[in-house]
């Protein structure tokens, strides 16, 4: 017979709490982008008594409103999709838990709600310094707290190749973020390299397999 502890939380139940979550802050990341009216505050609608000069966007009008905003938007998603799936990865192997796993889970949950903010304000303040370096240290408080969870879900002596990918993200996006404080108009192209988490782990997983 197998002895639970009477305090263990079994990990599988925020499942159902955890895909509410990430469903809605995903689709929430579509909220700040532009209306049809935000047009008439470009460059070049209105001549100098505000009557408007054009009726229709042009293709840099469309360049110009949407491009940083959707570029973020499918960088923010895509990060979000990979934490999901690393969390349920991480249920999955941690069928049971202690106070202190709900709890950190909790908070992992919580960082996930605020992520369409920081997306929101990155993808229209995204040249701003102080900006960029809220994105990114939003960005490292998810990582850092799902390779903690990791961690404790794999202290049982064994290897564990999962672990490693895990602690990746959290090694980019903390670097990342000083060159934020620098260079907040390249630091987007760096945060991609959170994306090699994906390639290590098919290459330890095969390795292991």
């Amino acid at each position: 017979m197998t002895d639970i502890h009477p305090d263990h939380f079994e990990m599988r139940r925020l499942e159902s709490l955890s895909n509410t979550i990430f469903g809605v802050a995903m689709t929430l990341l579509a909220y700040d982008l532009p209306k049809a009216g935000d047009f008439k505050n470009l460059p070049g609608w209105t001549d100098p008594a505000g009557e408007l000069t054009k009726s229709l966007p042009d293709w840099t009008d469309l360049y110009h409103l949407y491009a940083g905003r959707l570029s973020g938007l499918i960088l923010s998603f895509i990060i979000a999709g990979l934490f999901w799936f690393s969390h349920h990865r991480r249920l999955a192997r941690h069928p049971h838990g202690r106070r202190i796993d709900v709890i950190l889970n909790l908070f992992f949950l919580l960082s996930i709600i605020l992520l369409p903010v920081t997306n929101g304000l990155n993808g229209s303040y995204r040249l701003s310094g102080p900006v960029a370096v809220l994105y990114g240290l939003h960005l490292t408080v998810i990582a850092g707290l799902n390779a903690w969870l990791w961690w404790l879900a794999t202290r049982d002596g064994r290897p564990h190749p999962e672990l490693l990918p895990a602690v990746f993200p959290f090694l980019v996006f903390l670097p990342c973020t000083a060159i934020a404080v620098f260079a907040p108009q390249y630091v987007q192209y760096f945060w991609f390299l959170a994306f090699g988490a994906l390639l290590m782990r098919r290459r330890f997983g095969g390795q292991r397999a």
